[in-house]
C-alpha cells in the first residue's frame, strides 16, 4: 500500500494531535506500529535536588495508559530554555549526563500500569560547586509487526528535567523590561537570572494604557536557566481580542519564584507605528 504525500502528512498531523503526553512531550512520526502503542506519560516533569555527599537518588514514573504493553528506553541529553522554549543542545558545560545511572535503562510497562525507574546521580568529588542538569527522556521502542510495515506509527519521548545543585547555589531573578513582539503578536517580559541555579518563575500581570486596564493574566511557572535571560510570553490575545494598536503602555505586576520570593514590576513600553 502506498500513501500519497498529502495523505501521509494529513494522517501524521491527526496522529500527533491525538497524542496527549504533557507539555514537554516530543513526538516523531515514522513507518512502524499502530499509534495506540505509542501513547505514554511520565512524572514528575521537573526534579530539583541538592546533592548530599555528591549523590542524589530520584524516581521517574513511566505511565502506560493504553490497553497494550509499552516498551521504552531511558537516556539523557543536554538542554536549555530560550525564547523558543525547551530545546536540546549538542553540549553544555554543566551537563549531568556523565554522572547519571538509570535502573532499568529499558523496560516494558504492562497495559494501564505505571512502572518506576530509579535515577542515581553521583557527582565527581573534584566538580566545582554549581548546578548540573540534564533532560532525561523516556522514549517508546516500537517493533514493526509482520505484514504491517506500511502502517503509520509514532515514537513518543517525554522529558523530565533534572537539576542537581552542589554547594550553596541559588537563583537571583530580576525583571529587565517589557516589550511587544509585532512579528508574532506577543507581549513579553524579559527576565534575567544572574544566579548560579535555575528556577521556575510565575507572573501575575496587568496591561494598561493611561487609566484604562486592557487585560490581566497569570503565567504558570516557567523555567529561567541559571546565568541567562529569557523573554517570558504573556498570553494576551484571544479570537475576540483585537491586536494592540501603536501607542504607550504600562505593564505592572509581580514575579514570583523559589520559596515565595517575589518582586513587583512597573514597566513602560511603546508600540511604534508599522
Amino acid at each position: 500500500m502506498v500513501f500519497s504525500l498529502q495523505k501521509s502528512k494529513t494522517y501524521s498531523r491527526r496522529l500527533l494531535q491525538a497524542l496527549q503526553i504533557g507539555t514537554l512531550a516530543l513526538s516523531t512520526a515514522f513507518w512502524l506500529t499502530p499509534p495506540a502503542q505509542a501513547q505514554m506519560g511520565a512524572s514528575p516533569l521537573v526534579i530539583e535536588e541538592q546533592a548530599n555527599r555528591g549523590q542524589v537518588d530520584a524516581v521517574i514514573n513511566v505511565i502506560n495508559p493504553t490497553n497494550t504493553p509499552l516498551r521504552a528506553r531511558i537516556y539523557s541529553e543536554p538542554f536549555t530554555y530560550s525564547d523558543r522554549g525547551f530545546e536540546t543542545l549538542p553540549s553544555i558545560t554543566n551537563y549531568l549526563g556523565s554522572y547519571l545511572q538509570f535502573s532499568p535503562r529499558e523496560l516494558t510497562v504492562p497495559p494501564n500500569t505505571t512502572r518506576r525507574v530509579r535515577l542515581v546521580a553521583r557527582l565527581a568529588p573534584n566538580l566545582p560547586d554549581g548546578e548540573y542538569r540534564a533532560a532525561i527522556f523516556t522514549e517508546t521502542l516500537n517493533e514493526a509487526a509482520a505484514g504491517k510495515s506500511n502502517l503509520m506509527g509514532i515514537t513518543t519521548r517525554v522529558a523530565t528535567n533534572i537539576y542537581i545543585r552542589k554547594g550553596n547555589v541559588m537563583p537571583n531573578i530580576s525583571v529587565e523590561n517589557a516589550s511587544f513582539n509585532q512579528t508574532i503578536n506577543q507581549l513579553q517580559l524579559l527576565v534575567q537570572n544572574t544566579g548560579n541555579a535555575s528556577t521556575q518563575a510565575k507572573v501575575d500581570w496587568s496591561l494598561s494604557q493611561g487609566e484604562r486596564v486592557i487585560h490581566s493574566g497569570h503565567l504558570l511557572p516557567s523555567t529561567v536557566i541559571a546565568e541567562s535571560k529569557r523573554n517570558l510570553p504573556l498570553n494576551l490575545f484571544s479570537p475576540d481580542f483585537p491586536p494592540l494598536s501603536p501607542g504607550n503602555y504600562q505593564l505592572t505586576g509581580s514575579l514570583t519564584w523559589g520559596n515565595n520570593n517575589s518582586i513587583p514590576f512597573d514597566l513602560n513600553f511603546t508600540i511604534p507605528n508599522s
